[in-house]
């Protein structure tokens, strides 16, 4: 649902074992929430939950069912046989947007070749936008500001706003 007075609604979602026994601070969910802030994207609200698959689809079925214009979650996008952030977000999208993640994942192995193992996904489920973030502060702003500029389109088109995509013509000369 889009909010009146800062534009679109979202929820940050920090999917951690540690931090959700409280063993570690929630930086990138703190990082996130401040650049979408900053954004004009209002957050809603926060979760951190442990690297748990049924408990996380659970979780982004109940806030896009909330309509959230936005969901994002940081960690769980790695090798690690815990990491199930991605399993979650597809058994939970209607459709996925591969050209965010591929972006995100290109930017990033300008930084560092790490992010070819990044298996962050990106999708709707039905006007909410879902995308997966890197766990760690520094990659989790990295990959956000990627699709920032696509944000306030994507949002838009998503909420039935902009009834198709506005394209610049190639200039001629």
């Amino acid at each position: 649902m889009k909010s009146d007075q800062v534009g679109f609604t979202a929820a940050v979602v920090t999917v951690s074992d540690k931090g959700a026994a409280g063993e570690r601070e929630d930086r990138s969910g703190a990082v996130v929430r401040e650049l979408l802030e900053g954004a004009g994207i209002q957050v809603e609200r926060t979760a951190i939950v442990p690297d748990d698959l049924e408990a996380l689809k659970e979780l982004l079925s109940e806030l896009c069912s909330e309509g959230l214009n936005l969901v994002v979650t940081t960690g769980g996008t790695g090798l690690s046989p815990r990491d199930v952030t991605p399993e979650a977000t597809l058994a939970v999208i209607d459709k996925e947007i591969p050209g965010m993640a591929e972006a995100m994942r290109a930017e990033s192995l300008k930084v560092t070749p790490h992010a070819m193992i990044s298996r962050a996904v990106c999708g709707m489920k039905g006007t909410t936008l879902l995308i997966n973030l890197p766990g760690s502060p520094k990659g989790a702003a990295e990959c956000l500001g990627v699709v920032m500029g696509a944000l306030p389109h994507a949002l838009e088109v998503a909420a039935g706003e902009v009834s198709e995509c506005a394209t610049e013509p190639p200039a001629s000369g």
